[in-house]
């Protein structure tokens, strides 16, 4: 390496250029690093330019100096005789780092301190809350196997088992603060967008047949006959949790709205929102409380629990318009073949009559949707078919509300003129005709006087929510749970909680490229093999997804060797802001 400079009109630049030979064979030449304008150099050096030319050439030198020793070429002798050393950990995941550099960003060493300072613990709460958060992101297990598990991240634990256990009861106790630091620690990496805030609620199943004060038999919404607790979930309009919070699995989920939300307006300082949720959180009083206060709000309507005049003003295909447009549409001169037609949403407005809150309803008529509902209801048609035997008998019998049987009719089988013991089954086409009536049909109610695309906008959103939920279950596997004190459940949540946070920033820093399973995966497979008295050798895949992780990141694992010496520098790395 050469330091050359850079002349304009008022200053000379001084740089560190490195030369080498590229891909093609050609050699060639980048500035390796700028040193700084001579005006600046010689008043931090206090002396002229021959002085500052003599010491730019010296830090030259060294990294000269530096970047052969990052570079050399090592000759590691391997024995085909000689055995391994027994019992020694010799894998180790270094995926982790990425959620390590988060978290840093995210302050949870200073969030830390300040329950250190109130709970006087003798070992690192934050130690332990942070790798129960990298082994339920990599491998989600119970906190025994979590702790074995990360004796295999490159940092050890200095810690014991029974103060994980003590960790969880304090993580319970001091759950709300640390969501709320985490809302506001989060916006120093993206701007949390609270404009429209997003609400749902779902359970999770216990392996347990003896419910208590809080694990309650209850409606499961997977249809499981185990005690449950059930799930509040606040997220942001970018799909972010914001907070969430737990109630008994026998609760109402209707009531487990106003408590969160007054929470939210009061710590974490958003007073005026959108508020969207589906039907199911739409009581009274819910639309209430969002219809005060600078707030507003876009809930889902069942068209099927309509009153029968209202229901049939919103199928009637009549007056309805396409988004865009004033212009009065008949649906049923709609040429669904038209590709523009079958991309379009029509829309139409019903006045809602309340005595309390002043809102409206808005009905859409999407042919795409139409397509879509029509699809998968052939193929439980298809399903209910198999259901039934050759001699008319159902198979099996079946409870679901939303499964194929619901499609069956059954008829009680005479026989001599008295009623048999049995039942002939047959396709419903009744039952067929009056589901397909609501194909492509969907409603919300909103006290909002704007835009109606803005509106649609809003609701369409909802997905995001439904995600969430579906990667805490599903990747993080939040359920079954096998923790049983109350506090030792809301702290498994909270660690679910700040994993899906970690997962949502990971999400938006790969520009939304690459779904949960598959980041989840490459994280969990990245490992090293320690080789004693050289460094570390990665044995996973590198591919475009750890390439844009490393390079998001800023650091590297993916050289051929990796000194002890340059993993500890990582290691700082991901540790400082």
């Amino acid at each position: 390496m050469r330091v050359t400079t850079s002349k304009s009109k008022n200053s000379e630049s001084f740089y560190i250029n490195f030369a080498y030979v590229d891909k093609n064979g050609k050699s060639t030449s980048r500035n390796f690093k700028k040193l700084g304008t001579l005006a600046e150099l010689s008043e931090k050096l206090g002396t002229d330019r021959d002085g500052v030319m003599a010491w730019a050439k010296e830090q030259a030198r060294i990294a000269t100096e530096e970047y052969k020793k990052e570079n050399e070429v090592l000759a590691v002798p391997f024995s085909p005789n000689k055995f391994i050393e027994k019992d020694a950990q010799r894998s180790f995941n270094c995926g982790y780092l990425f959620l390590q550099s988060l978290l840093t960003q995210l302050h949870f060493d200073t969030i830390f301190r300040n329950i250190d300072n109130r709970h006087k613990t003798d070992y690192s709460l934050e130690a332990i809350t942070s790798d129960l958060i990298y082994v339920r992101f990599l491998k989600p297990s119970s906190k025994r196997s979590s702790f074995s598990f990360a004796k295999t991240l490159l940092e050890q634990p200095k810690y014991e088992l029974h103060q994980v256990y003590r960790t969880l009861s304090i993580l319970a106790d001091e759950s709300e603060s640390i969501q709320a630091e985490l809302y506001r620690n989060s916006n120093h990496i993206h701007k949390r967008n609270t404009k429209i805030l997003y609400y749902d609620c779902t359970n999770y199943y216990f392996e347990i047949e003896q419910e208590d004060d809080f694990r309650k038999y209850g409606k499961s919404k997977e249809n499981r006959p185990n005690p449950i607790v059930g799930m509040g979930l606040f997220m942001d309009a970018d799909g972010y949790p914001l907070t969430f919070d737990l109630y008994p699995g026998n609760q109402n989920e209707q009531r487990s709205l106003k408590p969160l939300e007054q929470k939210v307006i009061r710590d974490f300082e958003c007073s005026e929102f959108v508020y969207c949720s589906d039907s199911g959180l739409a009581s009274q009083d819910n639309k209430l409380f969002n219809d005060m206060g600078g707030r507003s709000y876009v809930i889902t309507q069942s068209l099927k629990k309509l009153k029968k005049e209202d229901r049939e003003m919103a199928l009637n295909p009549q007056q309805y318009r396409k988004i865009g447009s004033k212009k009065f549409i008949d649906l049923r001169e709609l040429d669904e073949t038209d590709p523009e037609v079958f991309e379009s949403i029509y829309y139409k407005e019903i006045p809602v009559e309340s005595k309390k809150v002043s809102e409206t309803m808005i009905v859409t008529y999407s042919p795409k949707y139409r397509a879509y509902q029509s699809k998968i209801r052939q193929g439980q048609i298809d399903r209910a078919k198999r259901m039934i035997s050759e001699n008319g008998k159902l198979k099996k019998n079946r409870k679901n509300p939303n499964d194929p049987v619901r499609f069956i009719r059954k008829t009680a089988v005479t026989e001599n003129g008295e009623v048999a013991d049995h039942e002939f089954c047959e396709i419903n086409q009744e039952a067929l005709d009056k589901e397909a009536m609501y194909d492509g049909f969907y409603a919300v109610t909103t006290d909002i006087e704007g835009e109606i695309a803005e509106i649609i906008a809003i609701n369409q959103r909802r997905w995001q929510i439904e995600e969430c939920f579906r990667i805490m279950k599903t990747d993080f596997d939040a359920r079954p749970i096998y923790v049983q004190k109350e506090k030792c459940i809301k702290a498994h949540f909270l660690v679910c909680f700040i994993s899906l946070l970690l997962y949502r920033l990971i999400d938006t820093k790969l520009e939304n490229k690459y779904t949960a399973e598959t980041i989840i995966d490459t994280m969990k497979n990245m490992q090293v093999c320690l080789l004693p008295e050289y460094g570390y050798i990665p044995t996973y895949n590198r591919t475009d997804l750890t390439d844009e992780l490393h390079n998001v990141f800023g650091f590297h694992t993916d050289t051929q060797i990796i000194k002890k010496a340059k993993m500890r520098s990582i290691i700082r790395q991901t540790k400082q802001r």
